[in-house]
């Protein structure tokens, strides 16, 4: 959520920046800021009026103590008047102030000045490429084929058991799953972020804290029973760990890393582009997450992304950096990197990680706030990636290193899968 200060400092260069967005309705600032005003102005009138409460009251227990009683009975009658004219107010105050809190989280986070203009998907920069992508042989096929062709994974029998997009894993697939998890968390670990093994369920205050509440609220899985939302990434929860924290400067950066399920609902995907792997409702991902110093975000968000490379490259995969446009963020990044490797046998990019900025936008929603050296309370900034998302890693790995005997695996998964190769 924005600060009102920011919006306050400068209304125009807030609209503007919006409009990298392609924000439509940037009137909303204003209609903010109106409401703003409404409630200053009810605040003082309260503050006012309390105040007189306050004096009056003292004028009571003076004229009490020199004897006046009559006096003293005539400002009681005041106080008892001035405190029922405070109650309209506080009812007045107390609506205002969560319609303006109920406009104010409807603004997105404003985009970086790195953000590129742009609409689309089509829009985003690729910053830079890495890896070969590799010629597959005439009969080379696409992953689907191959996860039937070795027995990899059951989408009937998940679909049975659940429905359409959950696979049920099995055998050297299930395998595989394990293999990846560990080698990413202990990945991550090396790097010197923490483990946590977070609740898969949230409640409502954790996904409002992160912002898929209100803006991506058809996207989750929801239980009304209990009020709970599976989670879509364990950025949720594990953001969550600090919320209404305050915590000492020296405490950070934070770093943590987490695996979890994902479950998301993909309301409206369809098509090509969602068969196989490439996009399911229930799926693995190990995820890092850092709160650090706000003067200090954008150097981990370049750390963070440059970690994810690493992990990229020892799986021997192409891949792809872009940074996404306006229009193709997320509702609470700043600044958002995109991870794509190179899919040979669909000859097509596929998304594995997103490196986002969120800056103070998630940290003034869950009040993670710390106190620098000189004693002021500051919020924290808040960043998070995949490292990495399991489907389309598993999809390309398949796609990528298929050969006549099987399907060759990366050296760096060798001891965790205990084999070389799928076969």
């Amino acid at each position: 959520m924005l600060q009102l200060n920011t919006l306050r400092q400068d209304p125009q260069a807030v609209k503007q920046r919006l409009a990298v967005r392609n924000f439509a309705d940037t009137g909303l600032v204003d209609k903010i800021l109106t409401l703003d005003d409404e409630r200053k102005k009810l605040q003082l009138e309260f503050d006012t009026n309390q105040g007189k409460v306050n004096s009056t009251s003292k004028e009571i227990g003076a004229l009490m103590g020199k004897g006046q009683k009559e006096e003293a009975e005539r400002k009681k009658e005041e106080v008892a008047t001035l405190k029922a004219g405070l109650a309209p107010t506080t009812e007045k105050l107390a609506a205002i102030e969560n319609q303006l809190h109920d406009e104010l989280v409807k603004l997105p986070n404003l985009p970086a000045a790195a953000v590129p203009i742009g609409k689309t998907a089509a829009d985003n920069v690729v910053l830079r490429e890495g890896g070969i992508k590799p010629v597959l042989a005439k009969d080379a096929v696409p992953h689907w084929d191959l996860i039937k062709k070795y027995d990899l994974i059951d989408f009937e029998t998940g679909a049975k058991i659940t429905g359409s997009g959950f696979p049920l894993y099995k055998g050297q697939g299930a395998r595989l799953q394990r293999a990846l998890i560990q080698y990413f968390l202990d990945f991550n670990t090396a790097a010197g972020y923490t483990e946590y093994l977070p609740p898969f369920m949230v409640n409502e205050a954790s996904a409002y804290g992160t912002g898929q509440l209100p803006d991506k609220e058809g996207q989750m899985y929801y239980m009304p029973a209990d009020n709970f939302y599976l989670i879509p990434t364990s950025e949720v929860p594990v953001t969550n760990i600090y919320r209404d924290e305050i915590l000492k400067e020296s405490d950070l950066p934070i770093r943590m890393t987490a695996y979890s399920p994902c479950f998301r609902r993909e309301a409206g995907s369809f098509g090509k582009d969602v068969r196989g792997l490439n996009r399911v409702h229930q799926f693995e991902k190990v995820e890092v997450v850092q709160i650090v110093h706000p003067a200090k975000s954008y150097e981990v968000h370049e750390e963070m992304v440059s970690h994810v490379e690493k992990l990229l490259q020892t799986l021997g995969l192409p891949y792809r950096i872009l940074n996404l446009c306006g229009g193709d963020m997320g509702f609470t990044s700043a600044l958002t990197y995109d991870f794509e490797v190179y899919s040979a046998a669909q000859e097509r990019w596929l998304e594995v990680s997103s490196v986002s900025n969120f800056e103070s936008y998630q940290t003034n929603r869950m009040k993670i706030r710390f106190k620098d050296d000189k004693g002021k309370m500051q919020l924290a900034h808040s960043l998070n990636g995949s490292s990495l998302a399991l489907p389309r890693i598993v999809a390309c790995l398949l796609e990528n290193n298929q050969f006549d005997g099987g399907i060759k695996l990366p050296v760096a998964l060798h001891a965790y899968f205990g084999k070389e190769r799928i076969s």
